[in-house]
């Protein structure tokens, strides 16, 4: 079931009290898997660890070599915005579901991305196919937004039905409405394909997305997260500003101090980071409190997942937050219109959450993660959406401590660029 929520619901700041901060425990450190993705991804967390580290020595964090300037109107123009959408949205393969969404055969997720119904579902054969959720009969809806298990997909204006394939494989009363050849009348596909727990769905029937060129020297510590493992817990909704407003809070950690005192602040220190980029892709690995203690030990006895929040977000818009912990929280950024996007948080568990006490600390986490996203990041970025129009004109700055800022709307630049390029 998916939760919903709009800006009208958020609490008053003035009576809000921030939700207590759930309890973390790292499975890093527990990982014993010797296969060659997990081996690596170890490895290079603990030099991410040491990395981290250096800044806390030295009160410090990772810098661009110089600052970047993004003009203001480039969130408010409508025509930019349609531009962004068929550059980019409709371009690239984009990350629609995680592989744990669509935990055994028989198995879909219904999502809604730019007014286009997708369907994704994994067949009886384990493979996973995307397509339009329309019947070929008159166009309705097949399947309602979310997750769910069928060994048919039928339409509930006049029952044609479909395998998890798409195949066409039911013709209610075809006696009197005529033969229907099978042939060419299943749901219309969408290129798919699935990768290290992530399912990535290209909106463009005809493309041939290459997936692993695509995500390039990331994916083999994607792999190493182990997330096609993982269980899907739940699934919230909320509604969010214009997709760049949004994806801008989950780039950086320079305002953690200043807008999550009693919340984020409390377990990540702010304005320290490490930064790393795979062509569009990119981390951000925030330190954590326990850092402070980690230091003293030798690097055989520091726990990666205790001392560093390692965030790895792939272009255009998804965020796995916490891949080295128990409990991860993944944030899909999907754009509605100019003003409004949508923001859909998937809580995945590396054990199913069994006794009330596991489903209980799994949700005061995916609440508190909904409670802080909803109630400060998006707070403030409705903020920001209300005042673009009165700055228009001017421009906004990105500090040297803003790298991941900068490298995401310097690739928006040149995905435009290179729309540009093939239109002449």
């Amino acid at each position: 079931m998916v939760q919903t929520s709009s800006p009208e619901t958020r609490a008053d700041d003035a009576e809000r009290q921030p939700p207590a901060a759930p309890e973390y425990s790292s499975w890093i450190s527990q990982d014993r898997s010797s296969d060659p993705a997990s081996v690596a991804m170890r490895q290079e967390a603990a030099e991410l660890v040491e990395r981290v580290m250096e800044h806390y020595r030295t009160n410090t964090t990772h810098e661009a070599d110089g600052q970047w300037t993004e003009p203001v109107a480039h969130y408010l123009d409508a025509d930019r915005w349609q531009r962004e959408m068929d550059a980019v949205h409709r371009t690239v393969p984009l990350p629609l579901a995680m592989s744990a969404e669509l935990p055994g055969p028989n198995t879909y997720k219904a999502l809604d991305v730019l007014g286009l119904p997708v369907l994704i579902t994994r067949d009886r054969q384990g493979v996973v196919h995307a397509m339009i959720n329309a019947c070929r009969h008159r166009g309705a809806k097949i399947v309602e937004p979310g997750c769910g298990v069928s060994k048919r997909l039928t339409c509930p204006y006049h029952s044609w039905s479909y395998d998890l394939a798409g195949e066409l494989r039911g013709v209610y009363a075809e006696k009197t409405f005529g033969d229907v050849p099978r042939e060419g009348r299943g749901l219309v596909r969408l290129p798919a394909g699935e990768r290290a727990g992530i399912v990535f769905v290209s909106l463009d029937p005809a493309a041939e997305p290459d997936l692993d060129e695509w995500l390039g020297e990331l994916q083999p510590l994607l792999e190493g997260l182990r997330l096609a493992e993982c269980h899907h817990y739940s699934t919230k909704e909320l509604t969010s500003p214009n997709w760049k407003v949004t994806l801008d809070g989950y780039l950086e950690t320079y305002h953690f101090a200043s807008l999550h005192p009693k919340t984020v602040f409390e377990t990540n220190l702010s304005n320290m980071m490490a930064h790393d980029t795979w062509g569009p892709h990119q981390r951000i690995a925030p330190a954590l409190r326990p850092i402070a203690q980690a230091i003293e030990l030798p690097p055989d006895r520091r726990d990666p997942g205790d001392c560093v929040g390692a965030i790895y977000w792939l272009y255009p818009g998804l965020a796995i937050a916490g891949g080295w912990r128990h409990k991860i929280a993944v944030s899909l950024v999907l754009p509605r219109t100019a003003t409004e996007s949508v923001t859909q948080q998937i809580i995945l568990l590396r054990e199913p959450a069994v006794t009330e006490e596991e489903r209980d600390a799994a949700d005061r986490f995916g609440d508190w993660f909904y409670e802080v996203v909803r109630d400060e990041d998006y707070a403030t970025t409705y903020g920001v959406q209300q005042g673009l129009k009165a700055l228009d004109g001017t421009d906004f700055v990105f500090g040297r401590n803003e790298p991941g800022l900068q490298h995401f709307h310097r690739t928006v630049h040149q995905h435009l660029d290179q729309d540009d390029r093939s239109a002449r």
